[in-house]
């Protein structure tokens, strides 16, 4: 985290951004705006995903962003689980339920390599320089 300033900075906070506008794009041109609940269900998850980076980062501590980013992977896999809802009730494609989870299930991988990265880093964070 040293070396970086900001969250926007981190790679991993850019792809969950774009996973976040992918997410809306498909609520915009779905019939999800009959499916209140799950529409806001998915747009709050994929929203969190990205904010819990944020939050993380904003804390200070290596312990503590370990623990946000492992907010941020469960948050993604909750919008994985939300992508299935809406293509099993007919809602998306195949085609954009694929591609979606392929960009969650990514995501769930780079949270997971930054979580280790984090855990085998003897650093603390920059509330304890």
């Amino acid at each position: 985290m040293a070396h970086f300033r900001s969250f926007e900075e981190l790679e991993v906070y850019k792809e969950a951004t774009l996973f976040c506008d992918a997410i809306w794009d498909m609520i915009s041109n779905a019939s999800l705006q009959k499916d209140y609940k799950l529409k806001e269900q998915i747009n709050g998850s994929s929203g969190s995903i990205m904010d819990n980076i944020a939050e993380g980062f904003g804390r200070g501590g290596n312990k503590e962003f370990i623990m946000f980013l492992g907010f941020s992977r469960s948050s993604c896999s909750e919008s994985k689980s939300q992508l299935l809802r809406a293509y099993n009730r007919q809602h998306i494609s195949e085609e954009t339920y694929l591609e979606l989870n392929k960009k969650a299930q990514n995501l769930i991988d780079q949270l997971s390599k930054f979580i280790d990265y984090h855990k085998n880093s003897k650093r603390r964070g920059s509330k304890f320089d």
